[in-house]
């Protein structure tokens, strides 16, 4: 406990306990061991504190106008105590499904020896090579709509189950999932408490982790490549002919299908196509529920580098 305490970091802000990091540290010798006994009690009898569950919202501008509220990124500060316990539980969780290789090899956020480098190395390995061979590649990047904050919480606890997460374990994660609230704080001001009903928490220790589980099985039945770092998501393949091109899009279907059946959304005004051909060939056209994908406009991977 003691060295979970001692990798605090004394710039980051408290949440709804208003529990600096920096107490926090400065009393660890007090308070590891009594610490210690809070967490074996909450996972003991399946309880979480309340104030374990409430977590004051800092919007964080992303890109675009800064009038629209979607184009900014909700930011949970939740309890610096329970986060604390979540490193625990992340930390022993990821063992089981790492010894278990239940994750797959297509998801490369928050993983350890993992990172956005290793993701864009494959991406650049796998589309070099058909580069080289003179093959023509079309990427599509896929932009989830609030991926986080959708989740729904017993279609999560439903696959924890499924990957052999029960006991007391899951029953604490669920009370940490349910009976959440929050509020938004903005220049001093704070708006009033609402119940969080889905999703889980951006800013928190454990979310991400539940998150790679919830869109784990994503690219099952997809015969294309496809790269994830968290939601982040591109799926590509070589075109040699039209058949390609229509595999492509069939595994484009069956992403849109999973995202229905799964409760998740697309993007789909921000999914965009990615031609890398040095020849200039016609390109094919991708659709997703009727809507025609735009062309990528910005340099995504590199990927330009083989167009020039």
């Amino acid at each position: 406990m003691k060295k979970k305490l001692s990798a605090l970091r004394q710039d980051k802000a408290g949440s709804a306990d208003n529990l600096l990091p920096r107490l926090l540290m400065q009393i660890q010798n007090e308070i590891s061991h009594p610490l210690w006994i809070l967490f074996q009690k909450s996972l003991q009898e399946g309880a979480v504190p309340e104030d374990w569950k409430r977590a004051n919202v800092t919007p964080i501008f992303k890109k675009g106008s800064r009038g629209l509220p979607e184009n900014y990124r909700p930011v949970s500060l939740t309890s610096q105590c329970s986060k604390l316990f979540e490193a625990i539980v992340r930390d022993s969780l990821t063992e089981y499904l790492e010894s278990n290789c239940t994750i797959t090899d297509s998801q490369h956020g928050f993983r350890t020896g993992r990172s956005c480098m290793s993701n864009l190395l494959s991406f650049l390995d796998r589309v070099s090579e058909g580069v080289d061979a003179g093959k023509v590649i079309d990427v599509i990047y896929l932009d989830f709509a609030k991926a986080f904050d959708k989740v729904p919480h017993q279609r999560l606890l439903y696959k924890l189950e499924k990957y052999g997460v029960g006991g007391k374990l899951l029953q604490w994660i669920k009370m940490w999932l349910t009976g959440r609230s929050q509020c938004v704080c903005l220049e001093g001001m704070a708006s009033e408490w609402v119940e969080v009903i889905s999703g889980v928490p951006q800013g928190s220790v454990l979310g991400p982790l539940l998150f790679l589980i919830y869109i784990n099985y994503l690219d099952k039945g997809i015969k294309s490549l496809i790269l994830k770092f968290a939601d982040d998501t591109k799926i590509f393949r070589k075109i040699v002919g039209d058949e390609d091109s229509r595999q492509l899009q069939n595994d484009l279907d069956l992403l849109l299908q999973w995202a229905e059946d799964w409760q998740m959304t697309f993007n789909i005004e921000k999914c965009t196509v990615m031609h890398i051909d040095s020849r200039n060939l016609p390109s094919a056209c991708y659709y997703m529920n009727g809507y025609k994908l735009a062309e990528c406009q910005e340099e995504k991977d590199l990927g330009l580098f083989w167009v020039y």
